[in-house]
């Protein structure tokens, strides 16, 4: 039983009345108004969502009993209350082929055990095609594109989760391909987006532009067992028992799979598949990778590359057992997340068929190898099988799995009911969905999470939510640290000439401490080529720099400006090793130019520059010309300015924000003798450690515009 892996302490667990719930987290729907309180933005949008009709979409629907399909009389609206629940069914034959001939009267639903009457029925048909003659699908500009297109019953969302912490670099290069396979037979219709275990939600995009995904996928890299921090949030604990390390590793994983489950849940109310690419958590390190610092492998670790230390070791095999219930109870709040979102979790084991966790140089011994393989194997099960995904793994060829979360997305059954229980107990209650046809297969969420009578408050109380301009400001903190594996990027707009836009893209290299490892080679140059969507060439460049060795870049090397007219733009960005190397890294992004002819008042984005000395800050203030900063984390001992042009005869005034967008102080702004030019000193030593934003504001006889400048003040 020691060795009986997650499953059987899943049922070792169940035999206690504590563990119960957490043997039954397999929760299926959403209950109340169906819409998390995380996203309380969306709550103005109905269940009635679910009947938006769309090109690429068949729908058949039928109310209780069943009426045939192509009745008109037959349109239902789910609806939403507090006893209203509603459940994905995918029905399939022998051949894993869906079965789309049922009605309601095939199926039987039982809540506790206890009938309930079906009251709204759907079959959902969706191939993310185009039909004939239908408009090109929307593009996903603005999270109000994006809201409007993912509320459509004939949209497909695929969100991709990489989880770099527990995949090692080769598996990730290996998957690649079969992901590309995966995107490129997707349907115009269909919307993509992708996350890191550091991502923050407001920096999540989606996307019909398979491209740029493609692109990212590209350069997907795992780092397992390699705990070299790449930004400062691991930098913290980068010294820490590589033992405490994955287990931070672990929360963060399990932490971002729960927001995003929430945040789609926000998004949309149909089915979600997150794509969970993986090789399974780790519940607990073997010996011989017990290292008291984790950025230090083997060091001062008497059992390093030692196989028998631990094994046939007693006392191993039950911090075995108990490291997997503890990893398996809070994986109970991912199932919770992803049930009540209707969020199903595809685990993607990247490694094949595999017979080993570890390499043969980390000296692990075989019975110990076996055991976290098979725990690490069972927590992509249960990810899976609680949330109404599938485990894709022990499968060296990929694609079937993949096809199958097409086919799974594809057709579907969405049941109604009210809860005879109309449970507000907070406990789990199962969900058993039967079909009175022999022979298929049916697949469903096994049960929900209740709200308690506080959950219902809550959810019918409105809360004052911080506003999305300053969520995203915020996570932009975070993602010009992760921005790519060799330089960081920033661009900027000002007023152009001929009713053009001045487009700036300044690129810093990372210091090696950011990088990939100690042998990173530098970022010798970055090349930028800008097109419309149409495929017209805008701009194409290249500038070299000093690279990573230097102390910062040369000032005349980080910039590549050019003028476009608005409107959307690809670039495309390759960065190239210094001294006629080759390619490191590119990117493909989508940019909005903005459009600043408007005798309205407008902004040009504000530009920050820090001075870490007063000689510092005095050559920066000096020079008009200086390039400004990417980084937008900084410490309390320096000095920033920041500049900003003002357009349409508009006054300037600046207020420092904390991050709930509440005003601590006003801040003077003055303007320079470079026409409409104007700066802001800003000194940090006055201001306590935490996440703050600069308030930009220029106010016109016609109105007012405001940019935001967030950032992060260290100790």
């Amino acid at each position: 039983m020691l060795e009986a892996g997650l499953g059987g302490i899943i049922n070792l667990m169940s035999r206690t009345p504590i563990a119960v719930c957490l043997a039954l987290v397999v929760g299926l729907c959403e209950v109340g108004t169906g819409r998390p309180q995380a996203a309380p933005q969306a709550d103005s949008q109905t269940a009635s969502q679910a009947d938006s009709q769309g090109a690429g979409a068949q729908e058949a629907a039928a109310p209780e009993g069943g009426a045939p399909e192509g009745d008109d009389t037959s349109q239902a609206t789910f609806r939403a209350g507090i006893n209203f629940v509603r459940v994905d069914v995918i029905v399939s034959d022998d051949d894993g082929q869906p079965v789309t001939d049922l009605t309601a009267d095939d199926f039987e639903v039982f809540e506790d055990g206890e009938r309930q009457d079906i009251e709204q029925f759907r079959l959902i048909r969706v191939d993310g095609t185009l039909e004939p003659g239908a408009p090109r699908p929307r593009q996903l500009r603005t999270s109000i594109d994006t809201e409007i297109e993912l509320a459509r019953d004939d949209v497909r969302l695929f969100m991709f989760f990489f989880d770099d912490y527990h995949v090692r670099l080769s598996n990730s290069r290996s998957v690649q391909a079969p992901l590309i396979r995966f995107l490129e037979s997707l349907g115009p219709n269909d919307v993509v987006g992708m996350m890191y275990p550091l991502t923050p939600l407001d920096a999540i995009s989606f996307t019909r532009n398979h491209a740029s995904i493609i692109s990212a996928i590209e350069r997907f890299e795992g780092r397992k067992f390699d705990y070299r921090p790449r930004n400062t949030a691991e930098e913290r604990y980068a010294h820490a028992p590589s033992e405490i390390v994955e287990q931070i590793r672990n929360q963060v994983v399990m932490g971002a799979l729960r927001s995003l489950s929430t945040h789609l849940g926000g998004l949309r109310e149909g089915r979600k598949s997150i794509i969970y690419i993986s090789e399974g958590l780790t519940a607990i390190l073997p010996p011989q990778l017990r290292n008291a610092d984790a950025s230090m492998p083997g060091m001062g670790n008497p059992n390093a590359r030692n196989p028998m230390a631990g094994e046939n070791n007693p006392r191993e095999q039950t911090a075995a057992v108990f490291g997997a219930a503890d990893l398996y109870s809070q994986l109970r709040d991912v199932f919770a997340a992803a049930n009540r979102n209707n969020a199903a979790i595809y685990s993607l084991d990247p490694r094949g068929l595999s017979a080993f966790e570890f390499d043969i140089d980390q000296g692990v011994g075989m019975r110990q190898d076996a055991r976290a393989l098979q725990m690490t194997q069972d927590t992509l099960r249960t990810l899976a099988s609680e949330t109404d995904g599938r485990a894709i793994m022990n499968q060296n060829d990929l694609a079937p799995g993949l096809a199958q979360i097409m086919r799974d997305s594809s057709f579907y059954y969405l049941l109604g009911y009210n809860s005879t229980q109309a449970p507000t107990d907070g406990e789990f209650h199962s969900i058993d969905v039967r079909l009175k046809r022999r022979g298929l297969d049916v697949r469903a969420r096994k049960g929900y999470w209740a709200l308690t009578e506080a959950d219902i408050v809550r959810a019918t109380t409105e809360v004052p939510e911080t506003p999305k301009p300053i969520q995203q400001a915020l996570a932009s903190i975070a993602t010009s640290v992760q921005a790519g594996k060799y330089v960081r990027t920033w661009l900027g707009t000002a007023r152009g000439e001929s009713g053009k836009t001045e487009v700036t893209l300044i690129w810093e290299p990372l210091p090696p401490r950011l990088g990939a490892g100690g042998n990173q080679p530098d970022a010798g140059s970055v090349s930028l080529i800008a097109a419309t969507m149409d495929g017209d060439l805008v701009f194409r460049g290249q500038t070299t720099g000093a690279g990573a060795s230097g102390p910062t870049p040369a000032p005349d090397a980080q910039r590549l400006v050019f003028e476009a007219s608005p409107g959307e733009l690809e670039l495309r960005m390759t960065v190239e090793e210094g001294a006629g190397g080759g390619m490191l890294d590119r990117e493909i992004r989508t940019f909005t130019v903005p459009d600043l002819t408007s005798p309205d008042a407008a902004i040009s984005t504000p530009r920050v520059y820090r001075g870490r000395t007063a000689l510092d800050f005095r050559a920066i203030a000096a020079n008009a010309d200086a390039v400004p900063t990417v980084a937008r984390e900084f410490s309390r001992t320096e000095r920033l300015l920041i500049r900003f042009d003002v357009y349409g005869n508009a006054t300037a005034t600046a207020a420092l924000l904390n991050r709930n967008g509440e005003k601590r102080a006003d801040l003077p702004v003055t303007a320079t003798a470079a026409g409409g030019t104007h700066q802001i000193d800003v000194g940090l030593g006055s201001i306590a450690p935490g996440e703050y934003l600069i308030e930009v504001t220029a106010t016109g006889a016609t109105g007012e515009t405001k940019e935001l400048v967030p950032l992060r003040v260290g100790a």
